[in-house]
């Protein structure tokens, strides 16, 4: 069974990897430490997740740590659920007759 993480909301903007992990070793050994960023901004999201090398301290993280300040915010901290198995988004041209798109749009063609 995969390692169960915990999912940490309401994180500051100013909040790093670094800063994240350091506040959850005051409960036990973390295994890794993310804040999730814009891929485009690479600004903080507001969220991450943390797993601990022992999963028993999840729950110590939960009772002592959610609702406590860090960076000036008060954060949620639970157990992150499994992630989904979602169809991928198809940014893809086309219409929903399955045909090629040849009108509207910003690229009309000009008939002369």
């Amino acid at each position: 069974m995969a390692q169960q993480n915990l999912f940490i909301g309401s994180l500051a903007y100013a909040t790093t990897d670094d800063t994240l992990k350091a506040f959850f070793e005051q409960i036990g050994e973390v295994e890794s430490a993310r804040v999730i960023t814009d891929r485009d901004s690479g600004r903080s999201k507001g969220f991450g997740f943390v797993e601990f090398k022992n999963e028993a301290d999840n729950q110590k993280a939960v009772d002592q740590l959610d609702g406590k300040e860090l960076d000036g915010r008060a954060i949620s901290v639970g157990l992150a659920r499994p992630k989904e198995d979602r169809p991928r988004r198809d940014f893809g041209g086309g219409n929903d007759r399955g045909g090629s798109s040849n009108g509207g749009g910003s690229f009309r063609q000009r008939s002369w």
